[in-house]
């Protein structure tokens, strides 16, 4: 019998965690069973160099409506949609998927009525926010299956809800992934022409208004501590938040102390380079960069909001503070560069909880355990997932 084969189409050029964690899958994929092909917007870009340098089966789809990252799915973008949802459906059936499996909210918007026209099952990977429109009244009728990265992330139970086709499976990390901390701290200092003492406090992740930007920046002017603290920000802005963060630093006096670095990769080397990872979002469903900062040891202070607290147990994998609450977030990143024992037992703790609970083969059979029981190859009992 020939593998099945499974469909992953992606809107846009920009690079997120969605794409990182569909690589990780793809890689994992017992190729045997499931031949997975990936279909992209555009022949260029960040997200085009990171599935061709991985040698992934990339093909470039016909025209779909253009989108962009953040933006409510309107009126335009919905005829848009419409008019060439046949035309990608017969592209679909030309390919012969039998799985689409959508990793993100545009990729829903403008692939799912593609993939039913076409006799394919539908995936919906949720990474997004439970509130979001698609998932409450989209879901309980399109897609066949869901896979939320959390349970935060997971749709509500009710009367109309697309919680009875969903399933939790956190997203999945190459846990071998291992950085000289030494060395790359070492690097950044000399980079920031910082002085050795310094603190480097990093927030990574794009610069929008829900991973609270602003509050980072008032974090760092909070925390009082007998050594320089620098906050840097890895990552590309948007909504003029780059802006803003610059204005409230220079409003608060600490200009000086925080810094724009752009959108670097490899990601977990920058996070090693820094002291502490401080995550001020509210609402993240599963923030990659906390697990990532746990396999390279990077001490974690975190809002106890969406899946954070999932993904931290507090006092023991990293801390967790109220959100909204630069003070207390300021004390939290205080009390772990101060204390040295309670850093190296968050770090080390943290590794060996990461290690034994995020793994890519962990996460390939489960979803896997998915697509065979949306194929009616086992029953709905059989579910592999966390």
């Amino acid at each position: 019998m020939p593998p099945v084969s499974v469909v992953f189409p992606f809107m846009g050029r920009e690079l997120g965690g969605s794409h990182y964690s569909a690589l990780g899958l793809i890689q994992h994929m017992d190729q045997i069973r499931y031949r997975p092909t990936i279909v992209l917007q555009h022949s260029d870009g960040a997200v085009f160099e990171l599935f061709n340098s991985a040698g992934a089966d990339i093909l470039i789809s016909p025209f779909v409506a253009e989108l962009e990252p953040g933006r409510k799915f309107g009126a335009a973008a919905a005829l848009s949609a419409l008019s060439s949802a046949r035309r990608l459906g017969a592209y679909l059936k030309n390919l012969g998927a039998r799985i689409v499996h959508c990793n993100d909210g545009r990729s829903n918007a403008v692939w799912s009525l593609p993939a039913k026209f076409s006799g394919a099952k539908l995936v919906w990977h949720n990474r997004g926010n439970p509130g979001a429109r698609g998932l409450r009244f989209v879901a309980p009728f399109l897609p066949d299956r869901i896979i939320s990265v959390s349970k935060f992330a997971s749709p509500r139970p009710g009367i109309f809800s697309a919680a009875s086709k969903n399933d939790v499976i956190h997203s999945p990390f190459d846990v071998t992934i291992s950085a000289d901390r030494r060395k790359a701290r070492s690097a950044l200092v000399a980079e920031l022409a910082a002085p050795p003492e310094a603190r480097l406090v990093g927030y990574f992740g794009l610069l929008v208004d829900r991973k609270r930007p602003l509050l980072f920046v008032e974090t760092i002017a909070r925390m009082q501590t007998g050594f320089p603290v620098i906050g840097l920000f890895f990552g590309e802005a948007y909504e003029g938040l780059a802006e803003k963060c610059a204005a409230r630093a220079r409003e608060l006096g600490v200009a000086d102390r925080i810094r724009f670095m752009g959108f670097r990769s490899p990601g977990p080397y920058w996070i090693a380079a820094c002291d502490l990872l401080l995550v001020t979002a509210v609402g993240e469903p599963f923030g990659r960069t906390l697990i990532e900062a746990m396999l390279v040891e990077t001490p974690v202070v975190a809002t106890a909001s969406g899946g954070n607290v999932e993904a931290i147990r507090d006092g023991v994998t990293g801390l967790l503070a109220p959100p909204e609450d630069a003070g207390a977030l300021a004390a939290a990143a205080v009390r772990v560069l101060t204390d040295e024992t309670l850093g190296a037992s968050i770090a080390v703790k943290a590794k060996q909880y990461a290690q034994s609970n995020f793994g890519e083969r962990r996460h390939a059979d489960a979803v896997m355990a998915i697509y065979d029981r949306v194929l009616g190859l086992v029953s709905p009992s059989a579910s592999g997932a966390d």
